[in-house]
């Protein structure tokens, strides 16, 4: 690896292992977890991925969206299920993998990536304004000016610095001089250590304390089977987004099957399971990370701050990471799908709005399942619309009908409807040179059609079938001559 290249993944990673502390301990404690447990699944889940998964320079960790489906499961029944749930969940990740589904990523229309990303965008900047409350109320006079007056020095250097010298990573600088400067002058502002203590050992493993039982993995399959889909979800889309910012190709198989193992390892050892991170992801690709190094040195420095720097880490202020990470939502936003709103089809506007508002209201796999849905039901209504057939009358008194278009559920009564077996000539004729069939409601309808005109007393026939066409008749026991 060339110097240049090893020092800037090693800055991208110290830059992004800070802004991975708060989130994860958040995390944790929204899912009602000893913050060490977030902590410890950032440190397996980023080094691991980074090692071995399918795409370097991206960042994944104990993230929000999976904390969020837990929940339930870890108040009802405790952490040790939980951790049995992040075991199983890493095996369906590891599947998933291993069957190389992670293609399937490619059903998501961009559409839908923009709704996603827009959405994430907006939930990382919300989750911001937890740290302008002190416990439920929010902050007022001075203590609040402090903290805007903080967070506005932080977003201010991001913004110049890159401006004036692209040597350093601009949000560790940020990072790095808000909190020397709340340092040297005493200043009266929340930090690191207010949201938690993060000194602790080394994870040890043990496997959880819960009988291997039926009645077990009917409690824990459900959130597994949940927790996977959504943190493969997540991970898939940040892949294909830095996958477009990076303009190089990543694997999603392989990043799927190390993710899974990456949360086998983290469920051993007591941690959190996890996903990738959009905006974690953002800060090492702004940061100059491109490299397995980056996230390595991300995850790594995170056990350090466990082991031995808590102390100096607890005193960063929390206002210095909430700048940083409100320039991480306006770069994650996808500004360029509100100047589009004019200029692409309202069914694709419906879709993204529907995606973003989703994704912030419920959760990733809900929007994204939903605006693949809404897109899929377009793509089928638009199709359904391109079926027709051209007409004229043979010389010899009979009819052709020539079809184009795809018959498939959505089309076939648009189809059925192209002909008039009580009007036709004696002798019909369907060239179907043009015409694809697709599904079982195709030949369903072609077998209608063949009743309607013999229930008439007519001959119908067809000519020009595709070979796929053919099988697919022969098949389901329907004479195509």
């Amino acid at each position: 690896m060339k110097p240049i290249r090893l020092r800037a993944d090693v800055l991208a990673g110290l830059t992004t292992s800070f802004a991975l502390l708060p989130e994860c301990i958040a995390f944790a404690l929204v899912a009602h977890l000893n913050p060490l447990m977030g902590l410890y699944g950032a440190f397996i889940i980023c080094t691991l991925t980074a090692l071995f998964g399918g795409r370097p320079g991206m960042v994944s960790g104990a993230a929000g969206s999976m904390a969020v489906v837990i929940v339930a499961l870890v108040v009802q029944h405790g952490v040790q299920y939980l951790l049995a749930t992040v075991l199983l969940g890493g095996l369906i990740m590891m599947a998933f993998g291993l069957l190389r589904l992670g293609k399937l990523v490619r059903m998501v229309p961009h559409p839908v990536m923009l709704g996603f990303v827009n959405g994430l965008a907006i939930i990382i900047a919300l989750a911001q304004l937890e740290h302008f409350k002190n416990g439920e109320e929010w902050l007022s006079g001075t203590p609040l000016y402090l903290m805007a007056g903080l967070v506005a020095l932080t977003m201010a250097i991001v913004y110049i610095l890159p401006r004036l010298t692209k040597a350093v990573p601009p949000a560790l600088v940020a990072i790095l001089g808000v909190g020397l400067l709340v340092y040297l002058f005493g200043l009266p502002t929340r930090t690191l250590g207010d949201m938690a203590h993060i000194a602790g050992g080394l994870p040890t493993f043990a496997l959880p304390d819960i009988p291997w039982t039926l009645e077990t993995l009917r409690i824990i399959a459900p959130y597994a089977i949940l927790m996977a889909l959504v943190g493969l979800l997540e991970t898939l889309l940040t892949l294909n987004l830095t996958d477009e910012i990076t303009e190089s190709r990543g694997y999603p198989d392989r990043e799927c099957v190390a993710l899974g193992a990456a949360n086998i390892v983290s469920g051993a050892f007591g941690g959190m399971g996890g996903c990738a991170m959009i905006g974690q992801t953002v800060i090492n690709l702004s940061s100059g990370g491109r490299g397995r190094l980056s996230g390595v040195v991300a995850g790594v420095l995170i056990l350090l701050f466990i082991l031995f720097l808590s102390p100096l880490i607890e005193r960063i202020p929390l206002a210095a990471l909430v700048g940083v990470m409100f320039v991480v939502s306006q770069q994650t936003f996808a500004w360029a799908s509100l100047r589009v709103i004019n200029k692409v089809p309202l069914n694709d506007v419906l879709v993204i709005i529907a995606v973003t508002t989703i994704t912030v209201f419920t959760d990733l796999a809900t929007a994204v399942l939903c605006g693949i849905i809404i897109a899929a039901l377009n793509f089928a209504w638009q199709q359904a619309r391109e079926l027709y057939a051209d007409e004229h009358l043979e010389a010899d008194g009979s009819k052709l009908y020539r079809l184009h278009g795809t018959l498939f559920f959505a089309s076939t009564t648009p189809f059925l409807n192209q002909f008039d077996p009580a009007t036709d000539p004696q002798k019909v004729t369907l060239d179907c040179r043009h015409l694809s069939f697709v599904d079982y409601s195709a030949i369903a309808a072609l077998k209608t059609l063949r009743e309607r005109y013999a229930k008439a007393g007519k001959d119908l026939q067809v000519f020009h079938l595709s070979e796929r066409c053919k099988k697919l008749l022969k098949r389901a026991g329907v004479d195509h001559e």
